[in-house]
């Protein structure tokens, strides 16, 4: 069974780190990698498509990481509201764990690190996901009762008998 492709956006400060890290995630060919230069941009597309997870970034100076998605968040247009945010900082400091907090960071990554890496906490973080839907779905369907037994209304034929020997045919 074919893998469901996940979208990916990214939004960060630099537009050599953005192709960098596009290019990396993209290399999984079940990630859709969507790079954006602007907020406003990001949350547009997020109106109109399904977006499952977004990097972006402290250190853009217009679109700071805790702000885009305190936003994007707020924002009741949004396709999918149950997408991740994985932020790049330079630093964490308390201030950068609050504003995180706050605004409903998933996970932070300390810049600089490898795009590899990057790429590793993306794949973590939807395979975690997709374990807790799955579990989600499964507790789901247990909740929901069976249907009744449906009657066999005769082997291998797709008639419906509407009259029986007990009631006769109908005189037209």
């Amino acid at each position: 069974m074919a893998q469901p492709h996940k979208t990916i956006a990214v939004l960060v400060a630099n537009p050599a780190l953005s192709s960098i890290l596009t290019m990396v995630l993209a290399s999984v060919p079940s990630f859709r990698v969507r790079p954006f230069e602007s907020e406003l941009a990001l949350n547009v597309y997020m109106r109109i498509a399904p977006v499952d997870l977004v990097v972006t970034d402290f250190d853009a100076e217009n679109a700071r990481a805790d702000l885009v998605t305190r936003d994007l968040r707020d924002d009741d247009a949004i396709e999918n509201p149950a997408f991740q945010v994985i932020a790049l900082a330079s630093s964490v400091t308390p201030e950068t764990k609050t504003l995180c907090i706050k605004a409903g960071i998933d996970e932070v990554i300390v810049k600089p690190m490898s795009p590899r890496y990057l790429l590793e906490r993306v794949q973590a973080r939807l395979r975690q996901r997709a374990a807790v839907q799955t579990s989600v779905h499964q507790t789901l369907r247990r909740m929901v009762p069976k249907p009744a037994a449906t009657p066999d209304f005769g082997a291998g034929t797709n008639v419906i008998p509407l009259w029986t020997q007990d009631r006769p045919l109908p005189q037209h």
